[in-house]
This record gives C-alpha cells, structure tokens and sequence, in this order.
C-alpha cells in the first residue's frame, strides 16, 4: 500500500461531466446557459419580492429566501465546472473541495427545511385564513429561515471537516463533476464504514424529517380542502399549493434517488446526472415555476416591465 498523504498538500482531481467532444460541448453550452438563466430568473424573483409591496408576505419572504439558496448553490458548482472544462484540468485544492462540501450541503440541508417552512405556511393560509398573520408573524418566519441556515451549516460543517480529515493514499482523481462527500470519501485509505453510517443518518435526518413535517402539513390542508362546500374554493386552495408540491417533487425526488438508494443500485453515471439535475437544472425551473403557476408573481412581473420597459417605448 502506497503512504498516506496529508490531506492538505496535494489536490483533488475532478474527472468532471463532459468530454472533449463536439455533443459534450453542446451539453456543456446549454449548462452555461441554465446557469446563467438560473441566476437571472432568481435574481429576477428576490428584486420582484423586494420591490413590489404585494409581495411583502411570509410566503414570498420564504420564496425569496429559496431563490438565495438556488442562486448559490449554482455558484458553488457551475463556475469551476465550467473553469476546469475550458482549461482542460479538473483540478481542485483540498480546500477548494471542502468548501465545495461545505456550502452544496448547507444549501441543499436548508432548502430541505426551508420547503417544509413553506409547507407550514400554505398549512396556515389554508386551515387558519384568519389567524394567518398572527400565526405567520415576521418573526417565526425569520426564526424558521435563520434554522434552515443554521441546520444546513451544521450538518455541511460536520461532514466536510472529517471528509478531509481522512488521509488519502491512492488516487485522487473524482469521478464527479465537484466534490461531494460519499465520493470522496471513497479515495480514502482508512476504515471509513462509521463515517459512512454518519453520513446516511445525516443523510435521513435531513431529508426525512423536513419531508415528514411537509407530508403532515399537506395531509392536514388535504383534509381542510376535502371539507369544503365551494368547488372554487378547492380549486383556489389546490392552485395555491401546485407550485410548492412541484418544487418538492423535482428537489426531493432527485436527492432520494441519489442518496436513499441501496450501494448496489448506483451507477457513477446516472449519479452524475441526477445530481446535474437537482445541482443545476431545478433551480432554473423553481422561478419558472412560480412566475408561470402564480398570479401574484405574474402581476409583479408585468407591473415591473411596465414601468422599466414598456413605459420608455411609449
């Protein structure tokens, strides 16, 4: 067996998502232009949610707040994707990685609490109309925000300080497109099987518990819709929630196919995919979600082009 290196001395190398080649390079355009579509489209929804007052709400606070995460997670992996691709190298530094770790995991773990926020808020707008702004005051909703974070940035915090803890022996080359814990961890040479079983109870914990508190919430609006006299009523409680289940949909189905699957389902390259999916691809399609299935948003947006577009054409 080869001596095991110090971590922090030799960098990581990411074999990445693409190749060399004419359809790879068109793959890797159309990245590029979701990532920046991703940004502009966030970017767009938070200066929306900022300046129109209907907006001022605690489900657009929270909204808001989902855009943030979204903006940054494609910032912590589409620019040195893109980097490494163009100049030919897919190298990392150990530190490069772990922060790589450390922010996909505070990102993804304080979405993952962040829907089930937004999941208790279309519980309060539709089960309790009339205490919803007593119940959704502005400080629960800075306080359910601040934990999402605060959660999110303890479990990033813990897994990628002992991810790096490990020393590594045998290859460094990542058979990824940036550096995510369960595959680095592979490179290690020491028993990493407790590390391993930490990192699936982390890995439960925070998806399953946020994922609970969402299926509660729905259960119970489910109920309250079921109980009411007035089709129209139904359908406008539906037609609130239709964004939010379909953000859930996309975000948690391509992490649990990920990360909830037995060992000897996996393949590296319908890994990478998925994760392209969820890392990449859905927080293009969260805004578009919401600006499509709602009015308000909708409102905003054609009051916005008015003002700064339509307005100086006239």
């Amino acid at each position: 067996m080869e001596n095991a290196s110090d971590t922090t001395d030799i960098n990581f190398i990411l074999l990445g998502l693409f190749k060399h080649t004419p359809i790879h390079l068109f793959l890797f355009s159309m990245v590029l232009v979701f990532f920046l579509t991703s940004l502009m489209g966030n970017a767009l929804m938070i200066m929306l949610i900022h300046e129109d007052l209907r907006l001022h709400t605690p489900m657009f606070f929270l909204l808001s707040q989902l855009s943030v995460m979204d903006m940054m997670l494609v910032s912590t992996i589409v620019p040195k994707m893109a980097a490494n691709y163009l100049m030919g190298t897919g190298s990392i530094s150990p530190a490069g990685c772990g922060a790589q770790i450390f922010l996909f995991l505070t990102l993804g773990g304080g979405e993952c609490f962040l829907l089930a926020a937004m999941a208790y808020d279309r519980y309060v707008a539709i089960c309790h109309p009339l205490r919803y702004h007593i119940l959704m005051n502005q400080k629960l909703c800075l306080h359910m925000t601040i934990g999402s974070w605060l959660l999110g940035g303890v479990d990033g915090l813990m897994q990628a300080g002992a991810t790096l803890s490990f020393p590594y022996c045998h290859s460094r080359e990542i058979n990824h497109f940036f550096c995510e814990a369960p595959t680095l961890v592979r490179l290690a040479c020491a028993d990493t099987m407790f590390f391993e079983l930490f990192m699936y109870v982390c890995c439960v914990l925070m998806l399953l518990i946020p994922l609970s508190l969402i299926l509660a919430s729905y259960s119970l609006i489910l109920a309250a819709v079921l109980r009411m006299q007035s089709t129209a009523a139904q359908k406008k409680a539906f037609a609130t929630c239709s964004s939010h289940l379909a953000v859930v949909g996309l975000f948690y189905g391509a992490i649990i196919f990920i990360y909830m699957r037995p060992k000897s389902y996996h393949s590296v390259a319908y890994d990478k995919v998925i994760s392209a999916f969820y890392t990449i691809f859905t927080p293009v399609l969260n805004p578009l979600i919401y600006s499509v299935r709602n009015k308000e948003v909708k409102g905003a947006l054609r009051k916005w082009l008015e003002k700064h577009f339509l307005g100086h054409l006239q």
